[in-house]
Order: structure tokens, then sequence, then C-alpha cells
């Protein structure tokens, strides 16, 4: 009997952002930049660059403008852009609206007891957390969705980001979502966020006798308009809140929740001490 023959594995296709990331690195190479000195041009991180380079980030037009005119490379990135997949086909229709808000809000609130806000989260918790769904989701589009998530958080480093408000539950900073040194990297970037100016993160404790937001997370938004909306999530939907009296009901909860939460000093206390103990 002829022995039978070995299936090699099969090789994992690129995502579009792989695939321009990889063109934007030979571009890169063929200028004859390293990634340090191609970032100090652009006025970029070179962390940054190095996810977009390696697919964990999307190339948004106006950095393909940029590279494409200190690489020369006579447009090719921008036209990679335009065909990358549009985030609107990663995001759920019922999250669009929220987004679309969260991108221009000059103040935002939020309230989280599940799980730790997308604008906190490290690249490797999204991972964890995009693991954990159920169903389980395709690696590609796991890798499209941390794309875009890392996308969303480029707001916190505007030239004038808005003014951001945390209170977090203490389970989602004890939860050990990915794994040890998940969690050790992830409480890392918390503490470090506490100390960015304009950005307030606060813990709300374990062990309370009372507790203003029992009926679960939200986020307050703050338009360039000034108007003010509401945000929840249900498991299988959203809801957004435009009425004012609904709004200012959430409002005063979270004003509530501020005060029964560790101040930041207290916050940045516990972080340390969780930290200390890994």
């Amino acid at each position: 009997m002829a022995p039978r023959r070995r299936r090699l594995p099969r090789k994992k296709s690129p995502t579009p952002f792989e695939s321009l990331g990889a063109q934007l690195a030979r571009a890169r190479v063929a200028k004859g930049y390293t990634q340090a000195q191609l970032a100090e041009a652009a006025i970029v991180s070179l962390a940054k660059l190095e996810s977009i380079e390696q697919g964990r980030r999307p190339l948004t037009p106006d950095l393909a403008r940029q590279f494409d005119m200190l690489l020369g490379a006579n447009g090719l990135l921008e036209v990679g852009v335009e065909h990358l997949p549009d985030a609107d086909s990663v995001i759920p229709a019922w999250a669009l609206a929220f987004v679309d808000l969260e991108r221009d809000a000059i103040a935002i609130s939020s309230f989280e007891n599940q799980v730790l806000p997308g604008l906190l989260q490290t690249e490797e918790y999204m991972r964890a957390v995009f693991d954990s769904r159920v169903p389980i989701l395709d690696p590609d589009e796991i890798a499209l969705q941390i794309a875009v998530r890392l996308e969303r958080q480029e707001i916190l480093q505007r030239r004038v980001p808005p003014v951001v408000s945390f209170v977090l539950s203490e389970a989602t900073v004890r939860d050990r979502l990915g794994g040890d040194e998940v969690h050790l990297g992830q409480l890392r970037h918390l503490r470090a966020c506490a100390d960015v100016p304009g950005t307030t993160i606060q813990i709300l404790p374990l062990g309370l006798t009372a507790h203003a937001a029992l009926d679960g997370p939200y986020v307050l938004l703050e338009t360039p308009e000034h108007e003010h909306l509401a945000y929840a999530e249900t498991q299988r939907g959203s809801h957004l809140v435009h009425d004012p009296d609904e709004v200012s009901i959430l409002a005063a909860k979270y004003a509530m929740l501020r005060t029964q939460a560790l101040n930041t000093v207290e916050t940045k206390g516990l972080l340390d001490q969780l930290l200390g103990e890994q």
C-alpha cells in the first residue's frame, strides 16, 4: 500500500490591513528609511508605525498621503486605503451611530461593569475579548475588529482630545481575560492612562452597600454643538438616548457613581497594589 500523503497546513491569507502594511514596509525599505526614521519624519509614534506595517492597525487616508509623499510612492498607499474594508462593514449596524458620535465628542463619560471600555483596552486584551465571543469569530474578522477598535482609540491622541471620565467596576480590572501576561499588560496600560491629562479613571470597589447604576453600563456624550446624549448596549443591540429628561437621569446616576467610586488618587493606589501582586 502506498504511503498516505501528509496534508500540508493551509497557509493563512493576509488580511487587507496586513497586505497594505507589507506594501508600506516595502516602500519604506526601498527608500532607505528605518521604521524609527520614517516615524520621526511623519511625526507618528514608532509603535503606531509598527502596528500599521504588521496589519494590526489601519492606515488612514491622511497618513497614507503623507507616506506616499515621503516615500515617493505616487499615490499607491492612498489607493490601497481606498480599497480597505469600510469600518461600517465591521462595526455592527446598531453601533455605527455611536461610533460616529464618539469620534467627534468633546466629552465622554463611561461606566463599565463587565469589560473594560474599548478606549482603554490594549491590543492583547481586545484579542482576548473577541476570542471569548460566542459564536466563535473568524480570525480575519477578529483582526479587522481589533484594527477598527485601535483606530477608535486615536481620538484620545488628538491635538485637542475630549475630556474623558471612566468609572470601572473593580471586577473589570481583576478579571484575567487572556491570562496573566495579558492582564499585567492591561493593568500597566490603565495605570499609564490614569496619569494622562484630561482622562479620569475611577474604580467602583466591590462590596458596595449602594450602587447608582444597577441597570448596567452606559456612555454619556457631549457633541461639539453641546448636545448631550447617552448610549447603552444589550446582548444583541443598542439604545441611543436623545431625550433630554432621560439623559439628565443617566447623568445624575453617573454623578452619584463618581461619589461611590474610589477617587483618582485611591484608584491609582489600587492599580499600583494590583501591579505589585503580579
